[in-house]
């Protein structure tokens, strides 16, 4: 046994019907346990942007469904005049005590007021919610420039250059830092490593820039190789963040699990959405030892589309199907998800991110129209 704070993690590793989901191994992280009425409670936070249109997606569904979730919603905004420390602290509590989330993008405003952490980062330091998931996989029915795609992106998001770690050093000089730690590192590569041999994944290839950032990513790329020999089933590669980038345009089906420091899982998260269609249709979720929060796997709020009713609820939709995979309702996750993808396959109700002229309302009635309940 080789000590590793990741040791933990991934004990149980469930399957999607296109889209896999992880569960920490510590019995705190398995799903909460039926109340008496046999409903779980989850955290809700629509957040700024369209969240709060594709949260009322997902309660539509839910609610046709028969879906037994009871969501604790929460407004919370940096942006909104909804900032403040006890609602931080509400929605905090709320997710300790439910152990699963679903959250939409909470803003951060470009100027500084005085705190450098946003509430995303904030949250995710309290809850530890070190790994960030994201599913990258085409659509039956769209076609994009790769088809049939089905990468992982893991990404370490506790630390990095979103430390939060800024100052003036002199006048005219600021300087940000990046921290790496052996620790976070390692666990992060073991929770790639562990995924990959819990889904029966070939290769998992870190990105790094350590070329440049010797001693920094040199430490990432160090931790992700000493873990990497733990696993000899499991092939290993390394690649730098902007060949990475190229190859994933001229060529994703090489890759298979990535797993990568903060602001690359960040930058490729986003890049590789636009391989399968867009923001609108990639989940994603984060985890800790205890806690999962459900999220889109690329984070724009798209706030130019608030109001106008034409957001794509599918990432959101997708999400909660694997929230609910989470909670051991299999037959409402894949009742869910299935109904999305026919709806996606079937080509005749698509929103305007995909080429249609859908409302997100009438997208998710034609879910509900779908699912077979």
């Amino acid at each position: 046994h080789v000590p590793c704070s990741g040791d933990m993690w991934l004990e149980r590793i469930e399957k999607t019907d296109n889209f896999t989901q992880s569960v920490p191994a510590q019995s705190s992280a398995e799903a909460p346990p039926a109340r008496a009425d046999s409903t779980f409670k989850v955290t809700m936070v629509p957040g700024d942007g369209v969240g709060p249109e594709l949260m009322t997606a997902v309660k539509e569904v839910f609610k046709a469904g028969d879906v037994p979730v009871e969501f604790e919603e929460f407004h919370l905004s940096e942006v909104q005049n909804m900032a403040s420390e006890d609602k931080l602290d509400q929605v905090l509590t709320s997710m300790k005590g439910n152990r699963v989330a679903i959250k939409g993008k909470i803003h951060t405003p470009m100027e500084y007021k005085g705190e450098l952490a946003s509430y995303e980062m904030r949250l995710r330091r309290k809850l530890d919610l070190f790994a960030n998931v994201v599913h990258v996989n085409s659509l039956p029915g769209y076609n994009t420039r790769h088809n049939n795609l089905d990468l992982v992106i893991i990404r370490e998001q506790t630390e990095g250059e979103y430390s939060s770690l800024e100052h003036e050093s002199v006048k005219g000089v600021i300087e940000c830092l990046k921290i790496i730690t052996r620790e976070k590192s390692r666990r992060i590569a073991k929770f790639a490593f562990d995924y990959a041999t819990k889904k029966g994944r070939k290769k998992v290839t870190a990105v790094h820039k350590a070329n440049i950032m010797k001693l920094g990513d040199g430490l990432f790329l160090q931790s992700c190789a000493e873990i990497a020999e733990l696993y000899p089933k499991i092939k290993y590669e390394n690649i730098i963040i902007d060949n990475c980038c190229m190859q994933l345009v001229q060529n994703p089906y090489q890759f298979d699990v990535l797993v990568m420091p903060n602001l690359y899982g960040n930058i490729i998260d986003n890049l590789a959405a636009g391989l399968v269609g867009g923001a609108g249709v990639v989940p994603g979720e984060s985890y800790s030892a205890e806690y999962a929060v459900f999220e889109t796997g690329a984070r724009h709020p798209f706030a130019q589309a608030v109001g106008r009713n034409i957001a794509n609820p599918t990432a959101m939709l997708l999400s909660a199907a694997n929230m609910l995979r989470h909670l051991n309702l299999e037959y409402h996750s894949n009742m869910v998800s299935e109904a999305v993808k026919k709806v996606i396959k079937q080509g005749k109700v698509r929103t305007a991110d995909l080429g249609g002229y859908a409302s997100c309302d009438e997208f998710t009635q034609a879910v509900i129209a779908n699912l077979s309940v």
